[in-house]
């Protein structure tokens, strides 16, 4: 799970030195963006399967 919150915070820093770039690629852009959204279900179904349902 680290190596993809890794991953999550290296496409974070990835997309904002793109668009501090000021020459933005709009495709590179989206599918960093969509990757990073990927990565964030995956670690949420991790955490998921770790961390068991308590019924209150």
């Amino acid at each position: 799970m680290r190596l993809l919150e890794q991953e999550h915070r290296d496409l974070d820093a990835a997309i904002l030195a793109l668009e501090a770039s000021g020459d933005v690629d709009q495709l590179q852009l989206r599918r960093l963006k969509k990757k990073k959204l990927s990565l964030k279900d995956q670690i949420i179904l991790v955490e998921n399967q770790l961390i068991p349902d308590i019924i209150a």
